[in-house]
């Protein structure tokens, strides 16, 4: 696996888009409103290498902060010009609001395109990049608000130990979320999906990145990878509460969600 995605890590983004015609985005998106995160959240976002769920996270909790001051400064209409100027000033050096993203990853490769990344678009603030594993991640019990793995866990040999030890690092109250592909429902579009995925994919994995090989790796990750019903058991086993899945795109992907109460 991880040969794989060293393999993959430069032309990553790019297959991505190519393989959901950019619909990955929008499911990243929606996983994010779910969060709903407040300023001072940390989160933890394992299997993220290329920074697709932190960067969001950042904007995310910048543009609440730019509306909680909003909010602010409209209630008080009689201050200053240099009273709003300088609370203005005061909440820019705080855009997060004191929230911090780690973004672990087991592939260096896929840590090194995630930094270029952060680089390249200006995120510095409240971000940091981690080699570890997930399933015995580098970090103290309860120390996370959030943990999120976003189409990482299917190409984790123990799932059962990562789902643990997301619960470990988890403080009480902490949420999981999971965005994976998984199961369609419904008997033609099941059809039409395995034929896209068998016979498309890899021909854009060998055209795009120059590699047939992984790419059919990758498709076959998604069929072996347990349906919605068995990993909601399988995240309830490893010990959290209130666990439901969201299907999206008739199942292609679905967002899983449990807390440590």
């Amino acid at each position: 696996v991880n040969q794989v995605f060293e393999s993959v890590a430069k032309k990553y983004d790019v297959m991505n888009d190519s393989m959901t015609l950019g619909i990955h985005r929008i499911w990243k998106d929606i996983l994010m409103h779910k969060m709903n995160p407040s300023p001072g959240t940390l989160l933890l976002d394992v299997a993220g290498g290329t920074g697709d769920i932190a960067f969001r996270f950042i904007n995310y909790v910048r543009s609440m902060q730019e509306r909680r001051l909003q909010r602010k400064l409209k209630n008080h209409q009689n201050l200053s010009w240099q009273e709003i100027f300088e609370s203005y000033q005061k909440d820019k050096f705080n855009s997060l609001g004191d929230s911090q993203v780690v973004v672990c990853d087991i592939n260096r490769e896929m840590l090194k395109v995630g930094k270029q990344k952060a680089q390249h678009l200006g995120y510095s603030e409240g971000l940091s990049w981690v080699l570890g594993n997930a399933e015995e991640l580098p970090f103290d019990n309860d120390k996370f608000d959030v943990y999120t793995i976003a189409f990482g866990i299917r190409n984790v040999t123990r799932i059962d130990l990562a789902l643990q030890e997301a619960y470990r690092v988890l403080k009480p109250g902490g949420r999981f979320l999971c965005l994976e592909f998984s199961h369609v429902s419904n008997p033609l579009l099941s059809r039409l999906y395995d034929l896209y995925s068998f016979q498309v994919i890899p021909v854009l994995g060998e055209v795009i990145a120059g590699d047939w090989r992984s790419y059919q790796y990758l498709v076959e990750s998604i069929r072996q990878f347990p349906p919605q019903e068995e990993l909601k058991a399988m995240i309830e086993d490893a010990g959290f509460f209130k666990v439901d899945y969201e299907n999206l795109n008739f199942g292609i992907v679905a967002i899983h969600s449990g807390f440590k109460l």
